[in-house]
């Protein structure tokens, strides 16, 4: 139990990571400021804050031209479900032994 509760707290906070660092990238890019590399976006995506970035994408319409995010973060997040299933298989298989 303690398990799951710390799962779903590192989740909520990767994610809102991952909406923060797009607002604040899009309002770094508006003031001509210093930005946030693409790759350290990604990686918020990539360590399971897909959705947040996603979110923050769509919400502040940053980097939504660029392939690499408009195709790419949902790509991360469809394989992040199916990991998500894979191991939920594996772990009832492994139960039911």
């Amino acid at each position: 139990m303690l398990a799951k509760i710390i799962l779903i707290i590192y989740f909520v906070i990767v994610n809102f990571l991952g909406i923060a660092s797009m607002a604040s990238d899009k309002i770094r890019a508006m003031e001509h400021r210093y930005r946030i590399p693409e790759s350290v976006l990604l990686l918020f995506a990539i360590i399971g804050g897909s959705i947040g970035s996603i979110l923050g994408m769509v919400l502040f319409h940053h980097k939504t031209r660029k392939p690499k995010f408009r195709f790419g973060l949902p790509l991360i997040l469809l394989v992040q479900i199916g990991l998500i299933v894979l191991l939920r298989s594996f772990a009832a298989t492994i139960e039911f032994l």
